[in-house]
């Protein structure tokens, strides 16, 4: 079984950003000892529990600090930046650290409207997504005749490019353009089943991909008993369902965690990570087993998000040995 990272870089109120980021270069180590394929971070912006907004520059101290695991994004959201700039910037990457590099694309603007318009950018860029990535992606590849502008570093590099979403655009995308698609399931699980059979229907094969490859993430949070990794699945439903009210405007309610679980809003943090395997290693190989038996997909993206980093990195050991790619 392939199975990859997601680190969103998670922080709770008493760590300093400098812990966090170490979390994920230990994390990154842990991984890449354990045989996971790649270790990914998403690009957000103005949310107070995510650090990974300057995600290439992450990426590449990661990457520093790591030998043979790919390191990428998952993904950088294209209506925030210029194709050429992210050309540049992984053009960089792939020529510090050759063969390791992965450049997931999406089209949301990972923060709200308020934080999309301090980021500068138009608030119809989202509509440019599929010429923006066609654009990439030829800044990236082989030198044409007559261009005239050129990533620096970047032109040639070849950077794998894969498309992100969690709607049947991307996955119709993906598919146009012969890449690799990623579906967001670990929080929004809802056109899962509609978006892979589009992807797969209406694949092109292309220089990159010869036939479809389709990753999918889901949340994992594996303890020695059942009760461990109940807490920290818990954990993490209560900082999503905090965080939901804090970004409406409302003041969070001064409730018990479990009456916070039990509203409206717990209620949809639960839906959104509708697809989770919490539980001791045979409970948590299950899950992930029965997940990739549904959706047939080429390599599982796990996240265990949490801020503290030794369950974190305890949850993929035991999901390492539970799936068999590690001793």
């Amino acid at each position: 079984m392939r199975l990859s990272v997601l680190d969103l870089a998670t922080v709770i109120e008493e760590q300093e950003p400098r812990e966090v980021f170490q979390a994920s270069v230990d994390t990154a180590r842990a991984a890449e000892e354990l045989g996971y394929a790649r270790y990914w971070f998403a690009e957000h912006h103005n949310m107070p529990s995510i650090l990974s907004s300057a995600t290439s520059v992450l990426i590449g101290h990661v990457a520093a600090h790591t030998s043979s695991i790919r390191i990428g994004s998952g993904g950088i959201m294209l209506p925030n930046h210029s194709p050429l700039v992210i050309a540049e910037q992984f053009g960089t990457l792939e020529t510090l650290h050759p063969g390791r590099i992965d450049l997931g694309v999406g089209r949301a603007p990972g923060g709200d409207r308020e934080t999309f318009l301090a980021l500068r950018r138009d608030p119809a860029a989202a509509e440019y997504f599929p010429q923006d990535v066609a654009e990439l992606r030829d800044l990236l590849g082989p030198a044409q005749p007559g261009q005239r502008v050129r990533a620096i570093p970047g032109t040639g590099t070849n950077v794998p490019i894969y498309i992100l979403g969690s709607s049947l655009f991307g996955a119709k995308l993906a598919a146009s353009l012969g890449l690799p698609y990623a579906f967001a399931s670990h929080f929004a699980p809802a056109a899962l089943d509609d978006a892979l059979a589009a992807y797969r229907q209406n694949f092109e094969p292309s220089e990159q991909l010869s036939r479809p490859y389709v990753i999918v993430a889901m949340n994992v949070y594996a303890a020695q008993t059942r009760e461990a990794a109940e807490a920290l699945l818990t954990g993490n439903l209560v900082r999503m369902a905090r965080g939901l009210v804090s970004r409406s405007g409302s003041p969070v309610p001064e409730v018990s965690d479990e009456t916070l679980l039990a509203s409206p809003v717990g209620q949809q943090v639960r839906s959104m990570l509708q697809h989770t395997a919490f539980g001791t290693s045979d409970e948590v190989g299950e899950g992930v087993r029965t997940f990739a038996e549904h959706t047939k997909a080429d390599e599982i993206m796990v996240v265990t998000n949490t801020p503290d980093v030794e369950a974190r990195i305890r949850s993929y050991q035991i999901l390492a040995r539970a799936t068999g790619i590690t001793g």
